[in-house]
């Protein structure tokens, strides 16, 4: 069996446009797969996955009886994005990027979208995201969200559209470097024959990005990453980032607060911080301004913070950008602050806490997707079409009970991409989660992690939840 006997179905296929027809910018990589026997595919996937599981690349899973670590699932068959189509989606988060860092820099400040009635009030003030100790915070140059990962998806027909925004914490990023460093000797001549844009200069950026929020006087600013822990699902990622920037991987022990600045232990006394990339989230970062329960935080970061004397990236208080009712404003927010039509569309998005909407959703909950406006991963959510009467009668309950917290869309037709799966190529459903950092200008990775449903029909592709991931290859044309 080889490629030309792949089925795209009857859904967007990222490499194939009919049976046997591959899309033009995946021609070398399709040829190169067809060479090849399933026996040596099989045996470098194996590999593959050896590399990555030997380079530390797994995550932690709080609810699994069987133990806490897992492999992360890698497929070795590419996702590619012609050139053309990948300058669209760079246009078009860097739209939205600019736009939403708008809305934190107003909401948190003059509250001018509220007072102009564009987004009603109630809305921003009821988000988990929004956090009152973060009113009149100035953080260096005006700029909320400097690390962000955005979740796409394609349709049936082909479009591309924002599935969520990821403005707190987001991960991933390093399953994206490590897999490209795999991929090169899993499929070394294919990338000697075509041009694939590289993804390796991220953590130079990074770091780029995070030296820009030191104050300007300072000749050699400190930068930390904090982290919450080893026990954390990302905690690889963390230990990772921090040695491929050259930077300390610290936790919230390792620092104190000391004489008005943040300050680090080591075996030479106290030294200052001034930059965090903090991996924990708001809520957790100081007991004195929010959980006092919290022992991941630094008594005393807040008012450090708020006096100007450290960085954060991102920002407290970026939280509220990923409260799924807000982002059914974004497209909103892009023509309020830039007067301009969005590049990228939203998913069409009903918003339970509106009555009428909310008994669109009651009725046609066999057909949609519900999902808590302030959760993750995968978590509760209802997929209509798979689910039974008994999960739908429940979601009518918690949606009744608080409208404010749910939102429902259409189920989509997500694009695949061909895996292999045991000795067959099977179209799996993709999404893809760019990363964007925003400095002094706004960069954006070229490729992104796509995640991949690895289990049979299932559109789920949270890697809590059985999905793993591919390479993704934006090709110049």
């Amino acid at each position: 069996m080889n490629l030309d006997d792949y089925e795209p179905g009857d859904f967007y296929d990222e490499l194939f446009i009919t049976q046997g027809q591959p899309r033009p910018e995946a021609v070398p990589l399709i040829n190169r797969i067809n060479s090849l026997t399933i026996a040596e595919l099989q045996r470098r996937q194996q590999a593959a996955q050896i590399a990555l599981f030997k380079a530390g690349v797994t995550f932690n899973v709080y609810s699994d009886n069987e133990g806490t670590e897992r492999i992360f699932p890698f497929d070795i068959i590419p996702r590619i994005v012609s050139g053309e189509e990948w300058a669209k989606l760079e246009k078009g988060l860097k739209q939205r990027i600019y736009a939403l860092n708008q809305f934190l820099k107003d909401i948190y400040g003059e509250q001018k979208i509220i007072r102009d009635s564009v987004i009603p009030e109630e809305l921003i003030l009821s988000s988990k995201g929004f956090l009152k100790q973060c009113m009149g915070v100035k953080p260096p140059e005006d700029i909320w969200c400097h690390i962000t990962g955005t979740d796409l998806v394609r349709d049936r027909d082909g479009e591309w559209y924002v599935l969520e925004d990821n403005l707190r914490c987001p991960s991933g990023v390093s399953y994206v470097l490590e897999s490209r460093r795999v991929m090169k000797s899993t499929l070394p001549l294919v990338f000697n024959t075509m041009k694939i844009q590289p993804v390796e200069e991220y953590p130079s950026h990074l770091l780029e990005t995070l030296l820009n929020l030191a104050p300007n006087h300072l000749p050699d600013p400190t930068v930390v990453l904090l982290t919450p822990g080893m026990y954390n699902s990302a905690y690889f990622e963390h230990s990772f980032l921090a040695q491929q920037m050259g930077v300390e991987l610290v936790e919230g022990r390792d620092l104190v607060v000391s004489d008005g600045y943040l300050q680090m232990r080591t075996t030479k006394g106290l030294k200052r911080v001034d930059v965090i990339y903090r991996r924990i989230d708001d809520e957790y970062i100081d007991p004195l301004a929010f959980r006092p329960d919290s022992l991941l935080g630094i008594p005393g970061l807040m008012e450090v913070y708020r006096n100007g004397r450290l960085g954060l990236a991102n920002a407290l208080g970026t939280g509220v950008a990923d409260d799924k009712v807000i982002y059914a404003f974004v497209p909103t927010m892009i023509r309020y602050y830039l007067g301009e039509e969005p590049i990228l569309s939203n998913v069409p998005t009903y918003l339970c806490w509106e009555a009428q909407q909310q008994n669109h959703v009651l009725a046609n909950l066999d057909k949609l997707v519900v999902k808590a406006a302030d959760e993750s991963g995968g978590y509760g959510m209802l997929i209509g079409p798979h689910s039974t009467q008994a999960q739908q009668d429940e979601f009518a309950e918690k949606i009744k009970a608080n409208p404010r917290k749910y939102i429902a869309q259409p189920t989509l037709a997500l694009s695949r991409v061909p895996s292999l799966v045991g000795d067959r190529f099977e179209g799996c459903h993709v999404d893809l989660r760019p990363y964007i950092l925003y400095g002094k200008d706004i960069y954006v990775n070229p490729g992104g992690l796509t995640r991949v449903a690895l289990e049979r029909g299932s559109l789920v592709v949270n890697s809590s939840q059985g999905g793993g991931s591919k390479d993704t290859w934006v090709v110049c044309d």
